[in-house]
């Protein structure tokens, strides 16, 4: 995910809520970063709901922003959490569970 990517999103974020750009900015950074780390370090396989819940928790702990806030962020933001867990699909297919010959459909999150 290019910096101008993660730009767009913490635009629509903000426009889409009511939270300031620095939060969503700090919010977006961190949960996007350790998706990106986790996929590209961990050669445990992750389906798209647990990788969510733990990119949440993480975020959480790492911004001490309440819960509620840290997951309207992240789902408002599911669109490039999706398209990022493709990208990672895409290259570490074995890192979320899919076999390298799995097609796009089966790789749906």
């Amino acid at each position: 995910m290019t910096e101008q990517e993660i730009n767009r999103a913490i635009q629509y974020v903000t426009a889409s809520t009511s939270y300031g750009k620095d939060m969503v900015a700090e919010i977006l950074h961190i949960g996007l970063g350790e998706l990106v780390t986790l996929a590209t370090q961990s050669s445990r396989q992750f389906d798209r709901e647990t990788l969510l819940e733990y990119v949440s928790q993480w975020t959480i702990r790492q911004t001490g922003q309440p819960e509620p806030l840290v997951r309207e962020v992240l789902g408002c933001a599911g669109r490039w959490l999706d398209d990022l867990y493709e990208e990672v699909a895409q290259r570490r297919p074995e890192s979320l569970g899919l076999s390298p010959n799995d097609d796009e459909d089966s790789a749906s999150v």
